[in-house]
C-alpha cells in the first residue's frame, strides 16, 4: 500500500495517465498547449510541471469535473519547497512502514504507544500510537491550516509563523519552542516545510526542516533540525471508535547543541507524550480556541 500511497500524494505517479478516460486526455492536451506558453513565458520548466499536477483520484470520469486540473503556477523556489515536502513525506512514511527494529519505549495507561529504532548514524526515531477523539479532517485543520494557532493550546511552543504558502498543501514555517520548566532539551528554533495529502480514509502530513536566506540562525536560539517527520491521520470506521483517528506520529529531529544523546532520546518521547495531552484537551475545548498564554 505504500508505494502507491506515496506516488499519489507526491504526484509521481504516472501510469494512470494511460487508463485516463476520453475526456480527461482532452483535457490534458488542452493543459499541454497552455504549458507551452507558460514554458515560454519563464514559468518553469514542463519536466518539473508534471510532478505538480493535481489528477482527480476518483475511477470514473465523473470525478474530472471535480478534480482541480488547472496548473498550479509556482516559480522554481516554490517549487523546491513543494519537492522538499513530498521527499520528506515519502521518505518519513518508509521509515514508519518499515516494520524491523521497532520497540517499545513508553506505554501510557491510556493506551498509547510509544516506539522507537535507531537509524544509521546512532540517531534515534520516535514513533507514537494514538486514537484520538476527533476525525482526520478535524485534525487536519488543528495541526496544518491553524498551525499558526498552535501556541494557544501547546505551552510548550511560543510561536510558529507561516512565511510562505505554496498551493493549499505545502507552507513554510518558523516556530520557537517555549522556555518551559523542565523542559530538558531547552529552547530551539525551527524553519520547517510541511506538506500535506489526503488520500480516501487517510490524511498525511510531511515535514523537514529547511533553509531561507531571509530567516537565518538566529540569535539566542539553538537552530534545531526536524524530519523527515510524518504525522497520519486514518479514519476508524468500526462502530466502537466511529468519529475517531488513529494517529501515528513518527518524530525525527536533530536537536543540536552539545547535549547528550542519553538527554534527547529521553526527552523526546515524552515530549510526544505531553503533546499528545494537549492536543486532546485542545480537542475537549470543542471548536472555538481557548484564549492567549
Amino acid at each position: 500500500m505504500l508505494p502507491a500511497v506515496v506516488k499519489l500524494c507526491c504526484g509521481i505517479s504516472y501510469p494512470h495517465l494511460r487508463s485516463m478516460s476520453g475526456l480527461q486526455r482532452t483535457a490534458i492536451a488542452a493543459l499541454g498547449q497552455e504549458l507551452a506558453h507558460m514554458q515560454r513565458g519563464g514559468w518553469f520548466p514542463l519536466s518539473e510541471w508534471t510532478s505538480h499536477m493535481r489528477w482527480p483520484l476518483g475511477r470514473d470520469s465523473s470525478d474530472a469535473g471535480r478534480g482541480d486540473l488547472r496548473p498550479i503556477h509556482l516559480r522554481e523556489e516554490e517549487l523546491s519547497y513543494v519537492r522538499q515536502g513530498q521527499d520528506s513525506l515519502k521518505t518519513a512514511l518508509e521509515i514508519v512502514e518499515d516494520k524491523d527494529g521497532w520497540k517499545i519505549e513508553i506505554s501510557e495507561a491510556n493506551g498509547d504507544l510509544i516506539y522507537s529504532k535507531g537509524l544509521p548514524g546512532a540517531r534515534k526515531v520516535f514513533r507514537l500510537e494514538a486514537i484520538l477523539d476527533a476525525t482526520p479532517e478535524e485534525l487536519y485543520e488543528i495541526l496544518f491550516v491553524k498551525v499558526e494557532e498552535m501556541h494557544q493550546w501547546n505551552p510548550n511552543i511560543s510561536q510558529i509563523k507561516v512565511l510562505k504558502h505554496v498551493g493549499t498543501e505545502t507552507v513554510v514555517t518558523h516556530e520557537i519552542s517555549a522556555e518551559t520548566a523542565g523542559n530538558l532539551i531547552g529552547q530551539r528554533d525551527f524553519l520547517s516545510v510541511r506538506h500535506s495529502c489526503k488520500r480516501d480514509s487517510c490524511i498525511y502530513l510531511g515535514g523537514a526542516a529547511t533553509q531561507l536566506e531571509s530567516l537565518p540562525p538566529q540569535q539566542g536560539f539553538v537552530r534545531a533540525q526536524d524530519g523527515p517527520t510524518c504525522i497520519i491521520l486514518q479514519s476508524l470506521s468500526d462502530k466502537e471508535n466511529s468519529g475517531k483517528t488513529h494517529f501515528t506520529w513518527l518524530l525525527n529531529m536533530d536537536v543540536k547543541g552539545w547535549l547528550p544523546r542519553s538527554i534527547v532520546n529521553q526527552a523526546l518521547p515524552r515530549a510526544q507524550v505531553e503533546f499528545t495531552r494537549h492536543l486532546r484537551m485542545r480537542l475537549t475545548a470543542g471548536p472555538a480556541q481557548g484564549g492567549e498564554r
